[in-house]
């Protein structure tokens, strides 16, 4: 069994090793571990607040390709322009039809990190470093979310047809009209884009969510979005 091993690893394909058995499983170890704290930090951490499945696969994937990219790469000689340079690629990136709220760019951020840290670490960070670096950042985004964050503020836009509401002097006749027809404890909202034609405007509400509430509103505000 060993010699045969020995001359798989032996064999080459176009100068190519077919299989090189330590760094196959010190990839299988490290893929393992980030896969786990992205989860960690996806699943039970961000999940749980918002119950967005798409930013759900959006984040694993972004993990798993970023892992997998930094880690394939890290033998070539681009050092650390290389990781600020994905950092400025995926960073950037907006999604047409609907941007990256401010709170979803930082978990992507913070998901990118994680996978560059874990694919790009070599030798010289020794593994206790590695995993104290790991758990230190899902510590502290499970802390600022779920303990010191205890009120996680959401936001929707709505169209409003009675535009003299959005009056100053009407401002608390607004805030009346849109907990009752929402049924959400709205505390406070911003005007947007007023349609002078059609006798509507953007209302942007704000308003607090127990973990784990997930308002239909939402979901049907940004399929009427995503419509227009």
């Amino acid at each position: 069994m060993l010699w045969e091993l020995e001359f798989i690893e032996l064999t080459k394909v176009f100068g190519v090793k077919l299989i090189d058995t330590e760094d196959f499983l010190e990839l299988i170890t490290r893929f393992g571990f980030n896969l786990f704290i992205s989860v960690l930090v996806v699943r039970y951490i961000y999940y749980p607040v918002t119950k967005r499945k798409d930013y759900l696969f959006t984040y694993l994937m972004f993990s798993v390709i970023v892992f997998f990219l930094c880690q394939l790469l890290s033998n070539v000689k681009l050092g650390l322009g290389f990781a600020l340079g994905l950092f400025a690629i995926f960073g950037i990136i907006r999604y047409r039809t609907d941007p990256i709220p401010i709170k979803e760019m930082t978990y992507l951020f913070v998901v990118i990190g994680i996978s560059a840290i874990n694919g790009l670490a070599n030798k010289k960070i020794s593994y206790t470093e590695l995993v104290f670096t790991n758990f230190m950042i899902a510590a502290l985004t499970y802390g600022l979310e779920k303990v010191w964050l205890l009120k996680h503020e959401s936001r929707q836009t709505v169209i409003m047809e009675k535009i003299e509401l959005i009056k100053p002097e009407n401002h608390q006749q607004l805030l009346e009209d849109l907990r009752e027809r929402t049924g959400l404890n709205i505390h406070r909202t911003e005007i947007g884009r007023i349609d002078f034609l059609r006798d509507t405007a953007r209302v942007r509400v704000f308003y607090y969510e127990e973990a784990g509430a997930y308002s239909s509103l939402q979901e049907e505000t940004e399929r009427r979005t995503n419509a227009e």
